[in-house]
């Protein structure tokens, strides 16, 4: 369920997200392009109880990038890009 990417972030990216499971919450992790030092910047981890459905962004560029990698740990979550 790993490496899901979207195109395009320009600083008013946003993403919906739904977890469709009725039973388990479920984690969602965006990934930082950019590094301190030569390391890698720990992603954001927000985590969607069984039914939730959670907005996210903006995502800034500078630390996010043009291409926003996305990784969710279940089938059962659903991402929709946002322009906002």
């Amino acid at each position: 369920m790993n490496n899901h990417y979207i195109d395009g972030n320009d600083g008013r990216l946003g993403v919906l997200v739904q977890n469709s499971g009725s039973t388990v919450a479920r984690t969602v992790t965006f990934r930082l392009a950019r590094t301190v030092d030569g390391f890698a910047v720990a992603p954001r981890t927000e985590s969607l109880a069984a039914g939730e459905e959670q907005l996210f962004g903006p995502f800034g560029p500078g630390d996010y990038g043009g291409r926003l990698l996305v990784d969710v740990d279940h089938a059962e979550l659903t991402l929709v890009p946002i322009r906002i």
